[in-house]
């Protein structure tokens, strides 16, 4: 089989402001099979997220699994506040990118 892609499995990924000073992440599925697939498969960790996206795992403030809304969802400090003069994305809408081609190992 060949390569699975986060993109291909989730219905929703997507990246948006927590307040002024976070940016939170959601990834959300349609099928609980998909879900537990890329939950068992160790793809999606807190410490995957930091490695992805070149942070200290400390920048990461929740990681949450949760069952009940087939939903993987992580929040990261900014490293300056919304709306700070040198901020490149206000909503915090342009951050969920890296999470599209990101390799589900299909063991």
């Amino acid at each position: 089989m060949g390569k699975l892609l986060l993109q291909d499995l989730a219905k929703t990924i997507r990246s948006k402001n927590a307040g002024t000073d976070k940016i939170t992440f959601d990834i959300i599925f349609k099928e609980k099979e998909k879900y537990d697939f890329v939950c068992n498969s160790g793809a999606i960790t807190k410490k995957s997220m930091a490695e992805l996206y070149r942070i200290p795992e400390e920048r990461i403030t929740d990681f949450v699994q949760y069952d009940p809304a087939n939903a993987i969802k992580f929040t990261i400090m900014r490293t300056r506040p919304s709306g700070d003069p040198g901020d490149g994305d206000i909503f915090g809408s342009q951050q969920y990118p890296p999470l599209l081609t990101l390799e589900i190992p299909n063991a």
